[in-house]
């Protein structure tokens, strides 16, 4: 029995620690598979490159309206400077027409009358020109009066119009766009309709 388990006890022994070893390989599996999917680690860096691309198209997009809005605004407001320098030139054009008696436009002679015709035609002529150009003159007779669009020089009483109606017309004003070149410097009604009508409350409530 001696020479049985020495002849095969060194042989039996490595077998036992084989199997005993054998379990050791699982650790190594688990490392394995604990380490990342290399499909997930594309698939996060594609969404990643998708997001970036998204935002510089989008940056790309604002950038071109900007730079499109901003084209169109220069050539619209460009000649913002030469259309108010022409109209003070179109103010004093009128200034001298107003300034011809009425008397001396009907009996003039023929000479005086050419030359009232031609400051006319090219008062008119520069109005039609700046007009091509996107400068319109702003309406403001008879409007109720706008800050925005009419500067009050005076006020008028007059009480056959609702308060605060421009009823005269000092000087015109012009637009460019959407933006004003100059206000219409106007006269606005006072103690028109809507002040009579407070008067009368009043009145009511003193009476009362």
């Amino acid at each position: 029995m001696t020479d049985e388990t020495t002849k095969n006890g060194p042989d039996a022994m490595a077998g036992e620690n084989q199997d005993t070893a054998a379990p050791k390989e699982a650790p190594e599996t688990e490392a394995v598979a604990a380490e990342p999917d290399l499909f997930d680690i594309l698939k996060a860096e594609n969404a990643d490159l998708k997001d970036r691309f998204l935002r510089l198209a989008a940056d790309m997009d604002n950038l071109r309206r900007r730079t499109d809005r901003e084209i169109k605004d220069a050539k619209s407001y460009a000649v913002t400077n030469f259309a108010r320098d022409m109209l003070s030139v179109s103010d004093n054009l009128r200034r001298a027409l107003d300034a011809i008696p009425a008397d001396a436009r009907e009996q003039g002679d023929a000479g005086l009358k050419t030359l009232i015709e031609g400051v006319e035609m090219t008062e008119r002529a520069m109005l039609s020109a700046l007009e091509r150009h996107g400068v319109r003159k702003i309406e403001a007779d008879g409007e109720k009066f706008d800050p925005n669009f009419h500067q009050a020089m005076f006020e008028v009483p007059n009480p056959e119009v609702p308060n605060n109606t421009v009823v005269q017309v000092v000087q015109a004003g012009y637009a460019i766009g959407d933006r004003v070149l100059r206000p219409a410097m106007v006269g606005v009604a006072k103690g028109g309709q809507r002040a009579e009508a407070g008067e009368a409350a009043a009145t009511e409530r003193k009476d009362g």
